[in-house]
């Protein structure tokens, strides 16, 4: 009778110390992957995440946030004038039918690229879903004037 309650002290104990040894395991993988990261890193992404969540409760952003995204628009656009060469001079934009899930407007750019000049109209379909809102442009028209350069209209309006 000693030697069956020894034996249950015995599995008890080693299923204790398999226990520890797993344990102990998750521990040190744990460890391991919190130390690719800096303490500074952590932090960083802490206060990231803290503004981005208390931005979306606010709905808004702060003025001088805003103000930096539009300075980063502003030199991205400038950028891709200057490689493209196209620029782009006026735009107008018209609703053309609202419902709850769905929206069309119609636009008109105009600009030139080097030395042509063009209008581009189209109109943008958006569709809302429950999850996602999709856009798709149709009626693509691109006007150019006529002059010189006549073959590239033709070309363009094909």
């Amino acid at each position: 009778m000693d030697n069956n309650v020894y034996q249950v002290y015995e599995d008890e104990i080693q299923a204790l110390e398999e226990e520890i040894k797993l344990l102990t395991e998750k521990y040190e993988d744990i460890l391991r992957e919190s130390t690719f990261f800096s303490e500074e890193e952590i932090l960083k992404s802490i206060k990231s995440f803290q503004r981005e969540t208390q931005g979306e409760s606010k709905g808004h952003e702060s003025p001088s946030d805003l103000k930096a995204q539009l300075e980063n628009l502003e030199t991205d656009l400038s950028f891709l004038m200057k490689l493209t060469g196209f620029q782009f001079t006026s735009h107008s934009k018209k609703t053309m039918e609202k419902t709850r899930d769905r929206t069309v407007q119609k636009h008109r750019l105009s600009g030139n690229c080097h030395s042509l000049s063009f209008q581009l109209e189209f109109q943008l379909l958006e569709v809302q879903s429950k999850e996602k809102v999709s856009s798709v442009i149709t009626d693509l028209n691109i006007i150019m004037e006529s002059g010189e350069d006549s073959g590239i209209s033709k070309f363009v309006s094909r």
